[in-house]
């Protein structure tokens, strides 16, 4: 009999909460998945009705597989449903959830788009949700949380908010798209939004073309990775 132990599982958490800019979640997880990292998913219930809103998808906790499948598909983009096996959900009212306890051996959580809501939940450890209380573990067990906050203008009570966020150890990466990569189209810009989240917990992908220090390469290229 074969005793070796297998390798233990150890997720990204994606946290989606209400915030427009569900694209930039569809796109941090598909890559997240092309990459070979498993994903741990919480939908909030206000990012419900705008993936509603945005997509004319319902995300249903009954029916999720289906849903996200559905969803990454979105923009004519081909998606392999196969990928999913490597996809757990928790729904944002389970408290007892895996991802609710320290010792769930998360990799760490990004939250992409975060409302000023969330902002403020985690900064303060509100944990009023899931994804909150998420939020709060990742940051007590000093892994990795990039908030991907998703508003403009920006009050002083949310920038406040934000500097404690730093403070803390999260990294704050508001949804803000640069040009210098020749993306001329919104999915080119929604992945390069994607791209930055996934650089700052080091995980590798190619969704833009990168800064090579050469002036000018922008207008010469079509954003895509060379």
């Amino acid at each position: 009999m074969d005793n070796a132990k297998q390798p233990v599982r150890q997720p990204w958490v994606v946290g989606v909460s209400g915030a427009s800019g569900t694209p930039y979640a569809a796109s941090v997880i598909r890559a997240l998945l092309a990459a070979g990292e498993p994903v741990d998913l919480i939908v909030s219930r206000a990012a419900r009705l705008t993936i509603l809103d945005e997509t004319g998808i319902s995300f249903r906790d009954a029916h999720w597989r289906t849903d996200l499948a559905a969803w990454l598909a979105t923009d004519d983009r081909a998606f392999d449903p196969a990928r999913l096996e490597d996809v757990r959900y928790w729904p944002a009212g389970d408290f007892a959830a895996g991802p609710s306890s320290g010792s769930y051996p998360a990799r760490g959580m990004l939250v992409v788009p975060a409302t000023t809501g969330a902002v403020a939940g985690i900064a303060l450890g509100l944990s009023k949700d899931l994804l909150q209380r998420v939020a709060s573990v990742t940051l007590k067990e000093r892994r990795p949380l990039v908030v991907c906050v998703r508003e403009a203008p920006l009050n002083g009570v949310t920038l406040k908010h934000l500097v404690e966020l730093d403070a803390q150890g999260a990294v704050v990466l508001p949804a803000s798209p640069g040009f210098y990569a020749g993306g001329s189209t919104v999915r080119e810009l929604v992945d390069f939004v994607a791209g930055r989240v996934l650089d700052a917990v080091g995980v590798p992908h190619t969704l833009y073309r990168r800064w090579e220090g050469e002036l000018g390469a922008a207008a010469r290229h079509d954003g895509r990775p060379k």
